[in-house]
């Protein structure tokens, strides 16, 4: 067409591009409109005035009046230009552009190119893997080995202290042994068979001991007579019979190639057994040849000590023994002839019961006593010459005194070293990650800190001694906590250094849009850093709000602003008067705060409260209860929903999080109405404890694929496919505890597969049921095996998250049907009762804990299927008398708190129970969910799930 100016006014032209005014219509308008008319292939520059440059990849025909912009057209000569240029001179690669009546040639090669893709949100679409038609359970990712080796040291080594002398070595050797161990060239020889082999040689090791007892009990007899000889004959014949028959069942035991040296069982923990024999014989071997082992004890003291003295320090420290901390009340002390044991191998954090615990001529308190001084005095000498490695290994491996040995070392720079003895030893958590930071391994150091939960301990610990590392490691905090999807937890974390504060503002603003009591323990922070009207104005609607003040967090919001004043005196005025009239009208802040925090609270918002308000408010009254309150009754909806529920849980912000399998994940309100929805399969959901993410799993036989649910931002993300047993329902929003056939294994759920961080049990040790898990403990059954084959089932109990045990509860009678552990109150059982009439009509739930045991609890019913029970609550199903549903017993501990009713549902779909952000949840497949404060006293949730939005 024609480029004259007339043809700039006409109704439609045939656009290559169009030039959009952006300082005039604004950058989202302008953004808006090349969405909308966005080709394959077309391209978007910056112009010089600020205006952009939208280059179509095939010319439209369109109205002048009705374009985006205005419309480029090409010229005769090859070029472009806008309507109303004059594009006489333009030649290939040109755009003529009218400004302010003037043309201006710009050459379109150096505009600056802009990338239009950032500007999408995918924010609630849903990413899907494909998978063809009729295939199987998708196959299990490759699952990562990366649990943490703890490190071994060996001091000896580093301070170059060659082994101990021949010499030493038989001074210190065991008297009854040595003549097994001359026997023991010979034995290869006689190659025995399997059946008689053993007692043969067990009848030839006993030999020396039993002609020991032959002989002493023959002197000991009166007039040394036949009866004496014939006493002492037999007593042989019976100690050497004893010792073939347990050396035949050793090795009858024992797998092909063990050692002699074999531990007797994989967990280390069994009770050492007292040998029948071995005190007699020590006794009577004192009693016959005590002068001559008094004599050897003393000769090697002598030579020690008079090495010590004299400052021979490769003859002290290589024939030096070690000394063992005290023995425990409980330990027997059995009496041996040899030399308290020195541990030559590699360092242990704690010496194996039964290897210091013999008592020996030589183990006497003051000997003790002279061997510690000797090397507290060879520590200091050491150290005042500068032999710091030596030192080193003085206290940690002679005087068992680690944490000393750790100074030492990082008192002269050897800062490694002491990070690596600290973390061998198993010293505390924040030491190994304060010595780790500043040894410069950081990964380390934050590793330690994730497993251990050790990033505040270690933060302050660091802070004192160089401030900029601690300020390092705080900001390495944060950001697992971002990470691990815990916003608010980064912005806490930052708050204390006010150099990190503006770096929390986006965390602040996530842990908002969370809702609940998440938002209200963020709105202070923002209010303090000076956040603006629409925060103010946030923050004062919560405050007068209606409904429990816990459920919508405006009591939070008001301890939080009694603690966090606001930036802006007046909003702070304005803020502490309304949480202040709250007070009054609900009574006081409600939670769990203490009553000394509550008045100094309550002091703190009146102090900044409008004087002439705060001089009328009344104080806080709460009503006193009388008694115990009975437990509620709920009944849930009276129909079934038309989606299944396979898990569901009240989030802190009120909504309803539903796992409906297939039909895919749910974000509902308390009401039933979707507000969000993933179309990922999942058949349970396993919740963060911060309420910010959530992993949602999906089960295909024994393969479960795992999907990361963002809350904050409502994305979803596939994590990965693996085989478990079981995964419990919670975690820390960074390590899942999952169980397979080994016992529990932790992964690491922000690593691109599963890795494995933690392993517990294994060996012999077996897992029965799942894990019950709150944020700071679990508990579980586990069966081990005894020394004689029989099982020995405990409960046992873990502090988290550095899975310290805690407490091992044996179990007399235990019934995997009738049993649960509650992660901190013990073994729940569920015990049916049997009336007059000889029928079982009611169930008594017992709680075992080890401490003397609490009343039954009776209930009316009995339950088919036990008890069900997350974290410290637990519910009974049982079925309606009338046959037209089922109820739930619900308590926390031994403690009833309610009973729900689910009309027209069958228990022989199994009900569910969750226990999160301050309230507990009961869902059934029929598509019902029912959600409580944790007392029971108030519905927060009554729904029934369906497919309409």
């Amino acid at each position: 067409m024609s480029t004259t100016p007339d043809a700039a006014f006409r109704a439609a032209v045939t656009a290559t591009g169009f030039v959009l005014d952006v300082p005039v219509i604004g950058a989202a308008e302008a953004a808006a409109r090349v969405v909308e008319s966005w080709q394959d292939g077309a391209e978007l520059r910056r112009l010089p005035d600020g205006r952009w440059l939208f280059t179509l990849a095939a010319a439209v025909e369109i109205r002048a009046d009705r374009a985006p912009g205005l419309p480029v057209v090409r010229t005769g000569t090859g070029g472009s230009a806008t309507l109303g240029a004059d594009a006489t001179p333009v030649s290939s690669g040109q755009l003529a552009l009218a400004s302010h009546g003037l043309t201006i040639l710009q050459p379109i090669a150096g505009l600056t190119e802009l990338d239009p893709s950032g500007w999408l949100d995918l924010t609630g679409l849903t990413v899907h893997r494909p998978r063809p038609l009729g295939a199987g359970a998708p196959e299990a990712a490759p699952v990562v080995e990366a649990l943490p080796e703890r490190p071994r040291p060996d001091l000896r080594a580093a301070a170059g202290i060659a082994p101990p002398t021949e010499r030493a070595r038989l001074l210190r050797a065991d008297a009854p042994a040595a003549p097994r161990r001359r026997l023991s060239r010979f034995l290869p020889r006689l190659r025995p068979s399997a059946a008689v082999g053993p007692a043969v040689v067990g009848a030839l090791i006993a030999l020396v001991p039993a002609l020991l007892l032959f002989t002493s009990s023959t002197l000991l007899a009166p007039g040394h007579g036949l009866h004496g000889w014939v006493l002492g004959l037999v007593l042989a014949v019976a100690v050497a019979a004893a010792r073939s028959r347990r050396i035949a069942r050793t090795a009858a035991a024992a797998p092909p190639g063990s050692g002699s040296g074999a531990a007797a069982g994989a967990s280390g923990r069994a009770k050492p057994r007292r040998p029948l024999f071995g005190p007699l014989l020590a006794r009577l071997t004192m009693r016959t040849a005590g002068n001559l082992v008094r004599g050897r004890h003393a000769r090697y003291l002598r030579e020690l000590t008079r090495a010590f003295e004299q400052r021979q320090w490769e003859d002290a420290l290589r024939d030096a023994i070690r000394l063992s901390g005290e023995r425990s009340a409980g330990q027997e002390s059995w009496l041996t002839l040899g030399l308290p044991r020195r541990r030559t191998g590699e360092l242990r954090a704690t010496p194996r019961t039964g290897e210091s615990g013999a008592a020996s001529p030589l183990s006497g308190l003051s000997v003790h006593q002279h061997l510690a001084e000797l090397y507290r005095a060879a520590a200091e000498d050491l150290e005042r010459t500068g032999r710091i490695d030596e030192a080193a290994f003085v206290l940690a491996d002679l005087l068992d005194a680690p944490a000393e040995a750790v100074a030492l070392l990082a008192r002269h720079g050897r800062t490694a070293a002491a990070a690596e003895l600290a973390e061998g030893r198993e010293l505390a958590a924040d030491l190994v990650v304060r010595l780790w930071w500043q040894a410069g391994e950081r990964e380390r150091a934050v590793r330690t800190a994730h497993r251990r939960g050790a990033f505040a301990s270690a933060v302050d610990r660091l802070a004192a001694e160089a401030p900029d590392s601690a300020r390092e490691l705080r900001a390495a905090w944060a950001a697992h906590c971002r990470e691990s999807g815990d916003r608010l937890g980064a912005a806490e974390a930052l708050w204390p250094d006010e150099t990190l504060r503006p770096s929390a503002v986006g965390d602040l603003r996530e842990a908002v849009a969370l809702g609940g009591a998440t938002r209200s323990r963020a709105l202070p922070y923002l209010l303090a850093l000076g956040a603006g009207e629409a925060t103010r104005a946030l923050a004062l609607a919560v405050l007068e709000s209606e409904g429990d003040p816990v459920v919508t967090g405006r009591s939070v919001l008001a301890a939080g602003l009694a603690r966090l004043p606001a930036a802006d005196p007046a909003v702070d005025r304005e803020l502490a008067t309304a949480a202040a009239r709250m007070m009054v009208r609900d009574g006081g802040f409600g939670g769990d705060l203490a009553e000394r925090d509550r008045h100094a609270s309550h002091r703190a918002l009146l102090g900044r409260a409008d004087p002439l308000v705060a001089a009328d408010l009344a104080k806080p009254y709460r009503p006193a209860r009388n008694g115990e309150r009975a437990a509620a009754v709920h009944t849930a909806a009276d129909r079934p929903g038309t989606l299944p529920v396979l898990d569901a849980a009240l989030l802190g912000s009120g909504a309803v999080l539903v796992a409906c399998g297939q039909a895919g994940v749910r974000l509902l309100t308390s009401d039933g109405r979707t507000k969000a929805q993933w179309d990922v399969p999942a058949d349970q959901l396993v919740l963060a404890d911060h309420d910010g993410s959530a992993l949602l799993v999906a089960t295909y036989g024994s393969t479960k694929e795992i999907t990361r649910l963002d809350l904050a931002t409502r994305t979803v993300r596939p994590w990965t496919t693996l085989r478990a047993r079981w995964i419990a329902g919670s975690y820390d929003g960074r390590h899942l505890i999952t169980g397979d056939a080994e016992g529990i294994v932790v992964l690491d759920t922000l690593a691109a597969g599963p890795t494995v961080v933690w392993r517990e049990l294994g060996g012999g040790e077996r897992l029965v049921g799942t894990v019950a898990r709150t944020a700071d403990r679990c508990a579980a059954v586990v069966v081990s095996p005894l020394p004689d084959g029989s099982p020995l089932v405990e409960l046992w109990r873990w502090d988290l998250p550095g899975w310290e045990l805690r407490s091992r509860l044996e179990l007399d009678a235990f019934h995997p049907d009738q049993c649960v552990p509650l992660a901190g109150a013990g073994l729940l059982t569920a015990l049916p009762q049997t009336g007059v009439d000889g029928a079982s009509d009611r169930t008594a739930l017992r709680l075992l804990t080890g401490r003397p045991p609490a009343p039954d609890l009776d209930l009316a019913g009995i339950a088919p299927s036990g008890p069900i029970a997350d974290a410290d609550d637990w519910v009974l199903p049982v079925p309606d008398p009338a046959g037209t549903g089922f109820r739930l017993h619900a308590g926390s501990g031994v403690i009833p708190t309610a009973t729900v009713l689910f009309p027209g549902a069958d228990l022989r779909h199994t009900p569910g129970l969750r226990r999160h952000a301050d309230a507990v949840t009961y869902w059934h497949r029929s598509g019902r969910v029912l959600a409580t404060t944790p007392d029971g006293a108030t519905v927060l949730a009554n729904l029934r799930v369906t497919g309409t939005r």
